[in-house]
């Protein structure tokens, strides 16, 4: 028996409850800020809250199956790689800097406009994943965030104005 084994047996299997409740809480969040969306539009009755309320809808769904799966006792363990740690759980801090990526936009959409919010957003989530390239991730989340506010509007979505802080 290896000492990796040895120290599988004597340890207890790893349960984020974390995890799982914070999936929920944010598909909450989620749900309730598809409440505050006024839909302007007549066309089929389909306004932008319905895609925040699937998202939502779907990280609840998530959240309690991840809690489902931790009380039934299954245990997280990454993939086999050649120097992968297998008893790692899972990285609070990463989950915490994805988490502010994806909550950024609630504090700076209104005063730095959607493309560098999307920028940001995005290199933070990108960090998340272990990327050490912020330059790029800048460039690459300004490229999206400037392409996503254009489509919008030509669709005729207002997302604010492109930068409010040059007026």
């Amino acid at each position: 028996m290896s000492p990796l084994d040895e120290r599988r047996a004597d340890t207890p299997p790893v349960r984020p409850w974390w995890i799982g409740l914070a999936v929920l809480a944010m598909g909450l969040v989620w749900l309730y800020g598809a409440t505050t969306i006024h839909s302007t539009t007549a066309y089929v009755g389909m306004g932008p809250h319905v895609m925040v309320a699937a998202v939502g809808a779907g990280l609840v769904v998530l959240g309690v199956l991840l809690l489902v799966q931790i009380a039934r006792g299954e245990t997280f363990r990454p993939q086999e790689e050649e120097n992968a740690d297998v008893d790692a759980p899972p990285s609070r801090p990463a989950f915490l800097v994805a988490l502010a990526g994806v909550a950024l936009p609630l504090a700076t959409i209104g005063w730095l406009g959607f493309p560098l919010t999307a920028a940001l957003g995005f290199t933070l989530v990108t960090h998340a994943f272990g990327s050490r390239r912020t330059l790029f991730d800048l460039l690459v989340g300004a490229v999206v965030g400037v392409g996503s506010w254009y489509l919008f509007s030509l669709l005729g979505i207002d997302l604010g104005p492109f930068l409010p802080l040059i007026r």
